[in-house]
């Protein structure tokens, strides 16, 4: 028996140990897998999968993965894994494009981070970052891997829009007034101070007006009181030159017109 064996061809001997495998062996070995009907056969490489299972006169027959599939590790599987979409949808994009012996690697888009990660750790689902509301800052930016931070402004700060908090304008700093109170949204309103002159030259010139104004008045109560003193002293002083003048001329008259005052022209002698 074994002159015999001695006087096979390698390739015989090879087919031996391998029935002897297949109709003797219980566990197969680690480049192996087990058939359904219990056989041991050599496992197909990377980017290969079985065609068909290996026999006493033959090995393993494998296939190449088609596009679209991998496989990624030494296997006895008849089909290749489907490769895993980069959704732009889902917050993803193509980070390296899928090949026979791998599959896609995605990674998360900017301004957004992992919530859902695959059995291989690789993220299969990513949200958009939270945009802080106004009156709130960032605390915190958001990376690929946590969502943003947020944080309320304090009394005397404002955010418009969710970034930063800002304080609030001193107005008296800036020479103006503040009109109305900021908030945790807006910032305070501030107003130009009027010009001096309409504080500190309105009043004395209502003053002088008023006082020259009082003074005129005066003036024309003094002139119309002189005016009527005036016109009071001489009224009486004509009144009565004017009843003398009547009087003497009604003596004349009556002495004229009394009987027995006549007087007689006497002729002389």
């Amino acid at each position: 028996m074994l002159l015999t064996l001695r006087g096979l061809p390698s390739e015989q001997y090879f087919l031996l140990g391998f029935h002897f495998v297949l109709v003797f062996g219980k566990d197969c070995g680690p480049a192996e897998y087990k058939t359904n009907d219990g056989q041991c056969c050599p496992m197909c490489n990377k980017g290969l999968v079985v065609r068909r299972d290996c026999t006493i006169e033959s090995s393993t027959s494998c296939i190449p993965c088609i596009r679209g599939t991998f496989m990624n590790e030494a296997n006895g599987l008849t089909k290749c894994f489907p490769c895993s979409p980069c959704d732009p949808g889902q917050g993803l994009f193509t980070q390296t494009e899928c090949k026979p012996t791998s599959n896609t690697v995605c990674d998360v888009l900017d301004g957004y981070y992992c919530r859902s990660y695959s059995s291989n750790s690789e993220c299969s689902l990513a949200v958009e970052h939270t945009h802080c509301s106004p009156g709130q800052s960032t605390k915190s930016p958001g990376t690929k891997t946590t969502d943003t931070v947020c944080e309320e402004c304090q009394h005397g700060f404002y955010s418009q829009h969710g970034v930063n908090c800002t304080a609030w304008t001193d107005c008296a700093a800036m020479g103006r007034v503040k009109t109305e109170d900021g908030n945790s949204r807006q910032d305070v309103i501030c107003n130009k101070v009027p010009p001096r002159i309409h504080t500190t030259l309105i009043a004395p010139i209502l003053l002088f007006g008023l006082t020259v104004a009082a003074l005129f008045g005066f003036y024309l109560a003094r002139a119309k009181r002189k005016k009527e003193l005036r016109e009071s002293s001489e009224v009486p002083v004509q009144e009565t030159g004017h009843q003398e003048v009547t009087t003497s001329n009604s003596l004349e008259e009556t002495a004229e017109n009394v009987p027995g005052n006549v007087v007689a022209d006497v002729p002389l002698n």
